[in-house]
């Protein structure tokens, strides 16, 4: 500690704290790990804080019937605590929004971390002060607390996107976002309207149809969705789980996404038609999307007949399940299969039932909502109880663009940012020190619980090696930024994900420009350049002003 560190540390109130050594904001899977590895592995005096009445970050909010992982529960937690790994059971392949609530809260009990959440307080504003090297946080009540450092663990999907749709606030009944679903609302028996067909929107739609009275769904884009291939773990396979953790997690640090599967190796214009198709049926009947799109075949993601091969068998796949053959024409994408893999159980079924309608509003728009429905462009009224957006989140950057962040000189974050955002390693940026973000822009794409694991465990670490050398202040350069954003962008712009419209990219916010928002490099390959950096004496960052920091 330094003489500044001293003096900070006074700064209290009579009765409660208000300067720590670091700030952690969010306590969803990223804050959770931040504020153990931080409090209890380094030292530090710690206080987290989430605008939320409890943790779980994501799995907080996002309450809608049918809300899941689609991710294998085996692989959708934490590595770190390995009594954990052996002692918590999942019950089937695919774990509920309830279940890994649940197993949050628990690793909070576990690690006795609830005393150092401040919770139902949101961080309005964030300013750094060059001459303490301290970073103060105003919280939407007004207070104030100081840190050396400050991690933001917003979450990528947090800050929900609603379209400003004519007459929309003139809606009579409930009107509701995903992202924030209401503990009382219930839709059985009642007249429900969704808009937006990504990954929530086919959750929900997949389990509304069972309850709701009759489902309109307002598709904008047609999706390529395979089965889930969901259903309960045996106590046989949980056991060999658990017997093989080191060996999957292995895989899972060294693997492209990350899921818990292998991923293929072959092109797929490599082999004959025949055993591409024997290939993507097997894959079909043991479901899941990330395995479809990455478990097949290597290269659906990059070469456009690869690509066509597997779009082709799903609308092959939509034909034969849809029975009416328009819902099946309009359910049929004709883009490139290089959008976030979706996965459902049942999804096409959902349209054979009488008590669902769908509408395509990119051939009949929604004109205007009324206090008693929706209207589109062809005059029909859909008449509705509930209207229920599912359409996604300002990803990635939405979050912190909430947030008065100002870093040296006052420069605010979205002056820096400008029209795109940037970052070195998703995690820092030039012009902040100090101030790490968990998954923030520019992330690997990837499994998120990994994802998260490997930025908290790293960022962790840097702090610890500049607390053994009494160093102030820790910031990216410019140049890595700028060389880190545009090596994402390159790499990006080398996938058929760059040539489709999706939240990977921005442009599920209207007006906005298409913008890089991951590292498509995989996790193996990310954890890898991590490791590099920190052997080469920490790589593109800055110590107190000085390039890189001195070894151990």
């Amino acid at each position: 500690m330094n003489a500044v560190t001293d003096a900070a540390d006074a700064v209290v109130t009579k009765d409660r704290p208000t300067h720590f050594d670091a700030l952690v904001i969010g306590a969803g899977i990223a804050g959770i790990y931040m504020l153990h590895k931080l409090r209890d592995e380094a030292g530090l005096s710690v206080r987290a804080f989430d605008k939320a009445g409890g943790v779980g970050g994501t799995w907080y909010w996002n309450r809608y019937p049918g809300a899941a992982a689609d991710v294998d529960s085996i692989v959708y937690r934490y590595s770190f605590d390995k009594e954990m790994l052996r002692e918590w059971q999942w019950k089937t392949r695919y774990a509920t929004q309830p279940e890994i609530l649940a197993y949050l809260e628990a690793v909070v009990d576990r690690h006795d971390l609830r005393k150092d959440i401040q919770f139902d307080t949101a961080i309005t504003s964030l300013a750094y002060d060059e001459a303490s090297n301290l970073w103060t946080a105003r919280t939407d009540g007004g207070a104030e607390f100081t840190a050396r450092y400050v991690v933001s663990a917003l979450g990528p999907l947090s800050s929900a996107n609603l379209p400003d749709i004519e007459g929309r606030d003139s809606f009579a009944g409930p009107i509701v976002h995903t992202g924030s679903w209401p503990a009382d609302l219930d839709i059985a028996g009642k007249r429900v309207g969704v808009v937006g067909t990504g990954s929530t929107g086919t959750q929900f739609i997949c389990a509304a149809a069972k309850t709701a009275g009759h489902l309109t769904v307002f598709q904008r884009s047609a999706q390529y969705v395979v089965p889930s291939g969901d259903g309960p773990l045996s106590d046989e396979y949980l056991a060999e789980v658990r017997e093989k953790y080191d060996e999957i997690w292995e895989q899972v640090f060294n693997s492209r996404v990350g899921c818990g599967f292998k991923e293929s190796e072959t092109p797929a214009m490599s082999v004959s038609e025949a055993e591409r198709e024997r290939v993507f049926e097997e894959a079909w009947q043991a479901g899941n999307g990330f395995r479809f799109m990455f478990g097949t075949f290597a290269d659906l993601a990059f070469d456009p007949a690869a690509n066509e091969a597997a779009a082709s068998f799903i609308r092959t796949k939509i034909a034969q399940i849809v029975q009416d053959p328009e819902t099946a024409r309009t359910l049929m994408p004709s883009d490139f299969y290089a959008k976030r893999p979706i996965c459902n159980s049942g999804y096409y079924e959902t349209y054979n039932r009488d008590n669902v309608t769908l509408v395509s509003t990119k051939e009949n728009p929604i004109a205007r909502i009324t206090p008693t429905g929706v209207v589109t462009e062809d005059g029909t009224a859909h008449e509705l109880d509930v209207l229920v957006f599912a359409t996604g989140f300002d990803a990635m950057e939405g979050g912190y663009r909430h947030i008065d962040i100002r870093g040296r000189g006052g420069v605010e974050l979205g002056e820096h940012w400008g029209d795109a955002p940037s970052s070195y390693l998703g995690m820092a940026m030039n012009g902040f020190p100090n101030l790490f973000m968990v998954f923030g822009p520019n992330s690997v794409f990837c499994n998120l619980p990994p994802g998260l694991e490997t930025q908290v465990e790293w960022i962790a670490e840097a702090v610890g090696a500049a607390e053994r050398r009494g160093i102030a202040t820790v910031e990216a350069t410019a140049a890595a930024e700028e060389g880190w954003t545009t090596l994402c962008r390159e790499m990006a712009e080398h996938s058929l994900f760059a040539q489709t419209e999706s939240w990977i990219f921005g442009t599920n916010i209207p007006g906005r420009k298409r913008r890089t928002l991951f590292y498509f490099g995989g996790i193996g390959a990310y954890r890898q350049r991590l490791r590099e950096i920190v052997a080469a004496d920490y790589e593109g960052f800055t110590l107190d002003g000085r390039p890189s920091l001195a070894s151990a």
